[in-house]
């Protein structure tokens, strides 16, 4: 499947790229928003392009022209770490930052590491795949049924998150859950009918609640953005793109907060939606949000 970046005009009006100019984009993934920000930024522009997945920068790294690798750095880590990596490169007049936080087409389509509901595949969600960490198999075969349907309901905002939860437990009793297709099956039992006039799978958010339990994607957010205001240069830009009301949240306040603190100006009043024709081409921007700032 060919990546289609989500919001790309959009992303490039608000942090307006320029050349010789310096940007960060925190979630590089398959490179969509970062190589359009190199085409602006040249000759002498750089790219810091982050993501924790090995993986997905190896198979960037084959796609990249040499010409462009001087002026793209890519480092695989958590942006998280955000201030440990600019230090540790030296990466100096950071003009803009960007955040997708938005699952790639890569992890879904190519990963096999169970993130699609539509493939059968080894329930692992991690972004980065080591021997080590947790999984989101651990999680629905070890967590009492009271965490389970906590994070179904606090990290996706789940109706039915103690039923499935429930439901769950008592088929690992039977048997250990261990493939996507399993999970789901559990899930269908626990919510359908009552979930036959929805419009998205009825395994979305428990999916969605497991992949951001595995990586902490909260947290490494609500730990990431506040570094963003000792990286940037004054009139620096920060963009934001979002794909669910958790992430949206956590963004706004932290907008809203440092604008009260007269640390930042927000520019975009409302979040800035995909366009139907981009919805067309690509369904999957449906849910996005984009919302941007500027440093003072």
């Amino acid at each position: 499947m060919i990546h289609i970046p989500v919001l790309q005009k959009e992303v490039l009006e608000y942090l307006v790229p320029e050349p010789n100019q310096n940007f960060i984009d925190c979630t590089i993934g398959q490179g969509g928003h970062a190589l359009a920000i190199l085409e602006k930024i040249a000759p002498y522009g750089k790219v810091l392009g982050i993501d924790f997945d090995s993986e997905i920068l190896k198979c960037l790294k084959l796609r990249i022209k040499d010409l462009l690798e001087k002026r793209l750095i890519l480092v695989c880590n958590n942006f998280a770490n955000l201030k440990k990596i600019v230090k540790k490169y030296n990466f100096k007049k950071v003009q803009g930052i960007l955040f997708d936080l938005g699952i790639s087409s890569w992890h879904l389509e190519k990963s096999k590491r169970g993130f699609s509901f539509q493939k059968d595949e080894i329930l692992d969600m991690r972004y980065q795949s080591t021997k080590e960490g947790l999984t989101a198999q651990k999680i629905v075969n070890d967590w009492p049924e009271k965490r389970l349907g906590k994070i179904l309901k606090e990290y996706s905002e789940e109706r039915f998150a103690r039923r499935i939860a429930r439901e769950i437990v008592k088929n690992r009793k039977i048997k250990p859950i261990k493939t996507t297709f399993q999970l789901i099956k559990i899930i269908k039992r626990a919510v359908l009918p009552r979930y036959g006039r929805e419009r998205i799978h009825p395994a979305t958010r428990t999916f969605q609640a497991l992949r951001i339990a595995v990586n902490d994607e909260l947290k490494n957010l609500e730990k990431a953005l506040p570094q963003t205001l000792e990286i940037l240069k004054p009139q620096g830009r920060l963009v934001i793109i979002s794909f669910h009301s958790l992430e949206d949240r956590i963004s706004k306040n932290f907008l809203r907060e440092n604008s009260k603190k007269n640390l930042l100006k927000i520019l975009t009043k409302k979040p800035i939606r995909p366009s139907k024709i981009e919805i067309e081409v690509n369904p999957r921007s449906r849910s996005a949000k984009l919302r941007a700032a500027i440093k003072k």
